[in-house]
């Protein structure tokens, strides 16, 4: 019975094991694979990884702070995780460790459909919070798609680092102003545990309008006083669950070759 996990420190706040069963179920797979969580400190990572891999698990989801130690240890990797520098998914086959990045599709997937669109990105000014391997695939994904893109990190030197290593012409900010931007993306985990995200974002709650989008990809189990603020403006919101559902569909496809219904994830993603 092929078994299936995702990986993180912490990671009991994670919604993929119901997301993922009940797709399983839908697909008439639930009496073949199964998928649960693990929690592993970033020094027992690698160890795990192998074992696992060794044993009866098909692959894992890889969260925070493991995305990066995913991709080095693997034995293969796909082209897009390999130029994000950042491992979500990982496949065991064969002997090998296989590593994929669904977050960059996920994310893309995620946006209203005008922002989908050909060339839709083209010019547009975006703005990133965070530099790690969430942020990695964002900013690869809307360089490449043609965006202007600033990063802001808390620590500046993160976001230039960043920046350079996944060679895009993303631009670190230090002090970014908030209506200049047409899309603006919250990838720290600032609002995980229900902190207030004006204390720690260079953000203002009065500051948002209309024609943006705001993409908050921490998720907890309150409200996103981020999207709250911005929904209030009238600004167009996509929040962390949907982009769960996004990626984890692509992985669970990864693994099983099927499609799973994306309508039954997200039911099951925000019940709990």
């Amino acid at each position: 019975m092929p078994r299936l996990a995702v990986l993180g420190y912490p990671v009991s706040h994670s919604r993929s094991p119901a997301m993922q069963n009940a797709a399983l179920e839908a697909l008439g797979l639930d009496h073949e694979w199964s998928y649960g969580a693990i929690e592993v400190p970033p020094e027992g990572f690698e160890e795990q990884v192998r074992k696992l891999a060794a044993g009866d698990y098909a692959g894992v989801n890889v969260t925070v702070p493991h995305k990066a130690a995913a991709l080095a240890l693997a034995d293969v990797k796909v082209e897009v995780a390999h130029w994000v520098g950042a491992a979500n998914t990982l496949v065991f086959e064969g002997g090998e460790i296989t590593a994929h990045n669904t977050d960059v599709q996920g994310f893309f997937h995620s946006l209203p459909a005008h922002l989908t669109d050909l060339d839709a990105l083209e010019g547009r000014r975006a703005l990133v919070l965070g530099a790690g391997g969430a942020a990695r695939a964002v900013v690869w994904k809307l360089d490449g798609a043609g965006a202007e893109v600033d990063v802001w990190n808390r620590t500046a030197s993160r976001a230039e680092a960043m920046c350079k290593d996944i060679e895009s012409d993303a631009s670190p900010v230090v002090a970014p102003v908030q209506g200049e931007y047409d899309l603006i993306v919250n990838t720290t985990a600032v609002g995980l545990r229900g902190e207030n995200p004006f204390e720690h974002l260079p953000l203002d709650r009065e500051r948002f309008d209309p024609r943006q989008v705001i993409v908050d990809m921490a998720y907890s189990d309150v409200p996103s006083a981020l999207l709250t603020a911005a929904e209030d403006a009238g600004a167009i919101t996509v929040d962390a669950i949907e982009i769960l559902v996004q990626q984890g569909a692509l992985s669970l496809e990864i693994w099983t070759g099927r499609q799973p219904d994306l309508d039954v994830m997200r039911e099951a993603a925000r019940r709990r």
